[in-house]
């Protein structure tokens, strides 16, 4: 019997990625609350309501195509990571740590879809 949603560690594993990024967000300069802070939060907040979404599907079609949404969403988030490193609003060592959280969710985003492939 498939699990619901909640209990994947790939969608837990995004929640906390979430969780991070508005903490991270919270210390951006004023005049990015609408700008690249907000594109943070939006390509974070994408990730596990992609898998959600994509586990509530009928067609293992339809769940790896959310997989797949989900994977672009968190190439997005780590582009928009580098760019705050390059505009000095997160220190190196930081974005090094959500990096390495968000390769380990890509190797989990991967494993899930190999899985799904393989029914």
């Amino acid at each position: 019997m498939m699990k619901g949603f909640r209990e994947l560690r790939v969608w837990q594993q995004g929640i906390e990625i979430v969780e991070e990024i508005y903490r991270v967000t919270e210390r951006f300069p004023t005049h990015e609350v609408y700008g690249l802070a907000n594109q943070l939060r939006r390509a974070a907040v994408s990730i596990p309501s992609n898998i959600a979404e994509g586990h509530a599907r009928e067609h293992i079609k339809e769940y790896l195509n959310h997989l797949s949404i989900a994977r672009a969403s968190l190439a997005e988030l780590e582009t928009q990571i580098e760019i705050a490193v390059r505009l000095k609003y997160v220190a190196t060592e930081q974005a090094k740590a959500l990096l390495e959280r968000s390769t380990s969710l890509a190797k989990q985003l991967y494993a899930l879809r190999n899985a799904l492939r393989g029914r």
